[in-house]
């Protein structure tokens, strides 16, 4: 009885969806963080105390001639703070991520050449 063997077959084509779904992931952080600063930057405009008014550049809050600063310190603003430092590692991580996801695809397509090759 002779053994049938079947071939592997991969396509380029199956990488796109990987692709894209590191891309979609890229863009949703990007304007993520762009939405959280936003929400920082309100934070801290409710966080100063009367008379004085939040530096989105220098993210203090001033008085009227910007003498005296203070840190705003209200809990809003500091898990808005926190949340966008947690967020923005995500995005340092993309090219690690993208990086094993090609060594898997190039070890698994050497692993089916190979295994159709040197199994007959």
């Amino acid at each position: 009885m002779q053994k049938q063997i079947q071939e592997a077959k991969f396509d380029i084509k199956e990488l796109l969806g990987v692709g894209f779904t590191i891309l979609v992931l890229a863009i949703g952080m990007a304007y993520g963080l762009d939405v959280m600063g936003d929400i920082r930057d309100d934070m801290g405009e409710t966080a100063c105390e009367t008379g004085f008014s939040f530096n989105a550049s220098s993210k203090l809050c001033q008085n009227a001639t910007g003498a005296n600063t203070i840190s705003p310190s209200s809990a809003e603003y500091n898990a808005t703070v926190n949340g966008i430092s947690g967020v923005a590692k995500i995005p340092e991580k993309i090219p690690t991520i993208a990086t094993v996801v090609l060594a898997a695809v190039i070890i698994g397509i050497l692993v089916t050449y190979l295994w159709a090759r040197f199994a007959r």
